[in-house]
């Protein structure tokens, strides 16, 4: 009865493996890490993007020429504005990503990108593809690497997040069958969970972190999770010193909340729709997803971004002035510790705690009851 429905999704679902089987062959020859020290120049890239994207990336964009003011003197350092990368430039082109600015980012080291709209319905744009997304992929940014610290409640947390993978990775490409079945696909590669997981273990070596947590729902989502937590344990295997502890989502989006248990964490890996979901939850003991930024690293390209949407309501309500700059600030942290630059990025942080968790002279609430966008980051300046 459903003969040429099944064969239609099938010769679909054979495009996509061939697609994946490709991807793989890909990871096998990846080369190292790219190596900052060696550069006789770092090209950082700055994408606005959409929204209060503009608004509070110009402020992190500021702060970092601030701290890199010898080096870009000097040529070592470049900050480069790409101003490609909006809804309607994608719109116009109907790709995630126009080929122009796609161009203009390959050309540079790192990345430092406001947030992006994705469409979704009712909103008036086409369904496209999150630029988000589509970078991570094209770029392979594989981790997503998204810290959270809240001192006096006993919170120091490191997510690594798989970054193009899982639910995600070809979230633009599922299948109606037929007008009463929808399938969507997760994908997992033995390549891509090893190389997460060991860039989470080699963190936590690094920084003298004791424990590793490993989130998944490999009691259900048998496939796919369990071959992200097979891997897990064999890169953990490497590293005896570390205990690796195993949870299920939806426990760990519990016992983040108990008060008691979620002091013993440090350091999270997990496959990417998780990762998504409980990073949101835990950058609410910070002070919500506009004070938390997040790194994504490839072993070519590395790009930093908030954790947040592009919040077009604020916009529209002429309240785009007073966005909170500090997840971008979070991430030009991260962004300068990742290119070698460890003293101006612990200035950076230790400048963001006092503003945030001590002193807090100056307080962003979103709307004129707080400071401007600009007002915040000149009060973190004067901390540096």
């Amino acid at each position: 009865m459903y003969e040429a429905q099944i064969q239609a999704a099938t010769e679909k679902f054979a495009t996509l493996l061939r697609e994946q089987l490709t991807r793989v062959d890909g990871l096998k020859e990846q080369g190292d890490f790219v190596d900052y020290a060696k550069l006789d120049k770092i090209i950082i890239g700055v994408c606005g993007g959409d929204g209060i994207g503009p608004t509070i990336t110009a402020q992190s964009a500021r702060v970092l020429e601030h701290l890199l003011a010898d080096e870009i003197k000097a040529g070592k350092v470049e900050l480069r504005n790409i101003d490609g990368l909006t809804i309607e430039n994608r719109v116009k082109v109907m790709k995630a990503i126009p080929d122009d600015v796609m161009k203009q980012l390959k050309a540079c080291h790192v990345i430092l990108k406001g947030p992006t709209h994705t469409p979704n319905a009712g909103d008036g744009y086409p369904n496209i593809e999150s630029a988000n997304v589509a970078m991570r992929k094209a770029l392979d940014l594989f981790a997503n690497v998204r810290p959270v610290k809240v001192p006096d409640q006993g919170i120091d947390w490191t997510f690594f997040r798989e970054n193009t993978e899982g639910g995600y990775a070809v979230g633009s490409k599922g299948v109606n069958v037929t007008e009463d079945l929808g399938i969507d696909f997760t994908v997992a590669t033995s390549q891509g969970c090893e190389r997460i997981a060991e860039i989470a273990f080699d963190y936590a070596k690094k920084n003298g972190k004791t424990r590793v947590e490993v989130v998944t729902k490999a009691n259900i989502i048998k496939t796919t999770d369990g071959k992200f937590l097979e891997y897990c344990h064999k890169v953990a295997d490497k590293y005896p010193e570390i205990e690796l502890n195993e949870w299920f989502i939806d426990i760990m989006t519990a016992k983040l909340i108990d008060e008691k248990r979620r002091r013993d964490f440090q350091v999270f890996v997990l496959p990417n729709l998780y990762g998504d979901i409980i990073t949101d939850e835990a950058a609410e003991f910070q002070g919500g997803v506009g004070t938390a930024g997040s790194a994504n690293i490839g072993k070519k390209y590395a790009m930093f971004e908030a954790i947040h949407g592009d919040a077009p309501r604020m916009v529209r309500e002429g309240r785009a002035k007073y966005a909170d700059p500090s997840s971008m600030l979070r991430a030009a942290v991260l962004l300068l510790s990742h290119i070698g630059y460890q003293e101006q990025s612990d200035k950076l942080s230790a400048a963001l705690d006092e503003c945030m968790f001590n002193e807090r002279k100056l307080v962003v609430t979103g709307r004129d009851t707080g400071c401007t966008c600009d007002e915040y980051a000149d009060y973190v300046m004067s901390k540096l």
